[in-house]
């Protein structure tokens, strides 16, 4: 980021991004909305608009509206926003909300959206991405299996979602989790049986950990939390008997890890392009798994 006039000059990280001037061997890409020095989320402290910095927070610094040229900026370019998890609220409410819609209809409205491939349901009707019903692979994201199902979900997506949305802003968070979310669907599309329903929002939340821990490591952080974390989670993926779609797991957790390198790695001049490519990209081979499992399914 270009250096603000008349504020002091900071440590740059190995690659030319900012470090925090009170913890210079932090980078970092957020900035005080008062002096515009670079600050870590350890010293950020919220404010009415965006995010102060101790001392002007101590000392009451600094008057007037930021220049829209110099607002600041999160480690992927995106904007900080007054409250940072703000989109992590509304996915948990809608989940949530859905879920609520799931008991109170029953398993009428689970089998018109959950993701299967094609299949009879207990109605006598036939269904399934294979069918045509391509909203399934987003609408399955948003149900669920039960209340252990649901809590575990949103309370991972409230852990390691609030952090994240901060670090890359809402627009590209928002993004990462739906291609995410996608990614792990259309995988399991493609390999799980025809007649499987699979349910949940895990392949967005795993899509959430590998960004995460793209980019901790990126900012040089203890990663060891979110690997200890993320190991527990593909060892519950993988146990025996607990019937989990493995697919939608591990789909998620590559287009994350490979949209959050792109978010986090992106280089500033061509930030929004390849950022946004890579999404794209990503969809795009979305469109071709669900293309294919269609053809050998139809």
């Amino acid at each position: 980021m270009d250096q603000a006039p008349g504020s002091p000059q900071v440590g740059q990280g190995g690659q030319g991004v900012p470090t925090c001037y009170r913890h210079p061997d932090r980078e970092t890409g957020i900035r005080c909305t008062r002096c515009e020095r670079p600050i870590c989320p350890e010293c950020m402290v919220s404010a009415s608009v965006g995010f102060q910095c101790p001392d002007c927070v101590r000392s009451g610094s600094g008057t007037g509206h930021t220049p829209a040229a110099s607002r600041p900026r999160t480690v992927a370019g995106g904007a900080v926003s007054a409250d940072p998890r703000l989109f992590t609220k509304v996915l948990i409410g809608l989940n949530l909300a859905f879920y609520l819609v799931q008991l109170a209809l029953g398993d009428s409205f689970t089998d018109r959206f959950s993701l299967v491939g094609d299949a009879y349901f207990s109605s006598g009707a036939v269904g399934g991405v294979a069918e045509g019903q391509w909203y399934r692979l987003l609408t399955s994201m948003f149900l669920h299996g039960g209340y252990l199902h649901i809590a575990f979900n949103m309370l991972s997506l409230w852990w390691i979602g609030g952090p994240l949305e901060a670090a890359l802003g809402r627009v590209r968070y928002l993004s990462l989790y739906f291609v995410s979310g996608l990614a792990g669907s259309a995988l399991c599309y493609l390999l799980a049986a025809p007649n499987q329903p699979s349910v949940g929002a895990s392949g967005a939340i795993f899509g959430l950990f590998g960004a995460t821990a793209v980019l901790m490591r990126r900012l040089r952080y203890d990663m060891r939390p979110v690997l200890v974390l993320l190991a527990i989670n593909l060892a519950f993926t993988f146990g025996p008997g607990l019937n989990i779609a493995w697919q939608a797991h591990v789909g998620g957790l590559v287009a994350g890890v490979i949209t959050g390198y792109a978010m986090v790695h992106a280089p500033r001049e061509h930030r929004n392009l390849v950022q946004y490519g890579t999404c794209a990209l990503v969809l795009a081979v979305v469109v071709v798994l669900t293309v294919v499992r269609t053809a050998q399914l139809t």
